[in-house]
């Protein structure tokens, strides 16, 4: 059987329950402030513009890279424009213009 006898005087009693009621206290305290609206509304927002940083800065990273991967396309190691595949590019983007141009230019007519 276990040992019941308290050999705390009545007054280490006392004490030891008022300690127990202040951090009682404290702890009510603190989820009263964990529970409150404006709390948790708060929380809720810093996770939301968390949330959003993080994919604003992956999508960050993946324009940078097509970017990267465009532009090897079009220039050399020496920074001078391929020739070879900027005129045929630039031949195509012309020609859709005129395309969407003469398309304008008959729906007023």
């Amino acid at each position: 059987m276990a040992d019941t006898s308290d050999t705390r005087t009545p007054a280490q009693i006392e004490a030891d329950i008022r300690r127990r009621r202040e951090v009682l206290a404290e702890t009510l305290d603190e989820i009263g402030m964990r529970v409150h609206p404006k709390t948790i509304v708060g929380d809720a927002r810093a996770k939301v513009a968390a949330n959003i940083d993080h994919t604003v800065g992956r999508a960050y990273v993946q324009v940078n890279r097509v970017v990267s991967e465009v532009r090897a396309q079009f220039v050399d190691e020496d920074g001078a424009a391929r020739l070879e595949r900027v005129v045929p590019v630039a031949l195509l983007a012309v020609g859709v213009v005129g395309l969407l141009a003469l398309g304008a230019r008959r729906r007023k007519g």
